[in-house]
């Protein structure tokens, strides 16, 4: 296990680099309580950025699935205003908010599906408008995680928990670039290399890209004024922060109705406390007409049949096969890490940020642009190391971005 001096050397990259609290502001912290040590760790930290107030808010998962057992559905869908107010109260007042995500990936297996897409729709539906701070970037926002004991033994099931939970550590340290003589300045240095990565694409405006890979032939337009964005966000007051650690990707948005061709899974994708494996999906004119998955079926149902948005994408991402994430050849079942180690899309709302003057756009405005909306935004790995990516430009001509998994520039 980690040394306190290691965990607050993590803690200290989350809230300089991933939060970069400024001071005078707010800090709210969404968190298991498994985690309680290290989220006291975070709290420390907050204060001695300059936070005026930090907030815990929190989460026990075992609550959570007891409650998805026994509630009866017309509860289980009922939203308390005050959770709302607090989210918008938090919002107004510029917070920075902190999301450790480390939960079991099996946590709902064995519960009927369609009661975990009420929740998850009832919830998505009451802060819909809470949650474009979040996809127009107008607060500052972090997604990162510690080992908990069932997600580590998950990950590692043959060997005793203490172990698990050990290599789990060892395993986030590593692509966290804990192992560098300076984190901070190591992440400073990746940041730049992906804002370089996002430069050139955006320079080249290609008209669309094309994926071929073994069970995937897919084309993907983008929209007129689209942008490429690379890890560093900046905030409603100019701030910067990095709203997922770990990252290696450079994502932009398709064009709604532009995305045609079959695409396949690479990687099992944990959603909602259950793994769906073997995801098959085709797109004629930017929908969903077909999809399959392995095992997860109902569960994948459910997440396309949200809501009309749910059924065509939202984010094009792209990620080498030599990231530090996949160079591990570990599956973490969890898609902040899963996501960071291969291509992958996603299934729903774009980002408004991805699209020139798209912040702040209503959701006609935005749809007439070719920017999807949902209620949802649910990313799914179809990278490899077979898999070939161009970008076509409006000549038809065609520039080679990846080859056998790797970027080619």
């Amino acid at each position: 296990m980690p040394s306190k001096e290691e965990l607050e050397r993590y803690a200290e990259v989350l809230v300089r680099i991933g939060l970069n609290v400024q001071v005078g502001q707010p800090v709210s912290i969404r968190t298991p309580i498994e985690a309680a040590e290290f989220t006291r760790l975070l709290v420390e930290k907050s204060y001695e950025a300059g936070a005026s107030t930090v907030h815990v808010d929190w989460q026990d998962p075992l609550t959570r699935r007891i409650r998805m057992e026994k509630e009866a559905e017309a509860h289980l869908v009922k939203v308390p205003q005050w959770a709302v107010q607090k989210s918008e109260e938090q919002c107004a007042d510029n917070a920075a908010f902190l999301f450790i995500d480390a939960e079991d990936p099996d946590l709902l297996k064995g519960i009927d599906p369609k009661r975990i897409s009420l929740v998850s729709k009832a919830m998505q539906s009451a802060l819909k408008e809470v949650n474009k701070n979040f996809m127009e970037d107008r607060v500052t926002w972090l997604v990162c995680s510690i080992p908990t004991a069932d997600w580590a033994q998950k990950m590692f099931p043959d060997i005793s928990l203490k172990n698990a939970e050990s290599k789990l550590w060892n395993a986030i340290f590593k692509v966290m670039r804990m192992d560098q003589a300076d984190p901070v300045a190591a992440w400073q240095a990746h940041l730049n290399k992906l804002e370089t990565r996002a430069n050139f694409l955006n320079g080249k405006k290609f008209r669309r890209l094309h994926y071929v890979a073994p069970g995937t032939d897919l084309s993907v337009e983008l929209p007129d004024g689209h942008i490429w964005m690379a890890a560093r966000s900046v905030n409603g007051q100019g701030n910067h922060f990095v709203a997922n650690m770990p990252t290696e990707e450079v994502y932009t948005l398709p064009k709604r109705d532009g995305v045609n061709g079959v695409v396949s899974s690479t990687m099992p994708l944990s959603y909602g406390g259950v793994v769906i494996e073997g995801i098959e999906l085709t797109f004629e004119n930017g929908r969903i007409v077909h999809f399959h998955a392995k095992s997860g079926y109902d569960t994948l149902q459910e997440l396309i049949e949200t809501d009309e948005g749910s059924h065509y994408l939202g984010e094009v991402a792209l990620v080498p096969v030599n990231s530090p994430i996949a160079e591990l050849n570990t599956l973490f079942y969890n898609t902040l890490f899963d996501e960071n180690a291969s291509c992958h899309l996603a299934i729903g709302e774009a980002y408004p940020t991805c699209l020139e003057g798209g912040q702040g756009l209503s959701k006609g405005e935005l749809l007439a642009r070719g920017a999807n909306d949902s209620l949802t935004h649910v990313d799914f790995m179809i990278g490899s190391k077979a898999m070939n990516i161009d970008g076509v430009l409006d000549d038809g001509s065609a520039v080679a971005l990846f080859r056998s998994g790797q970027w080619v520039i």
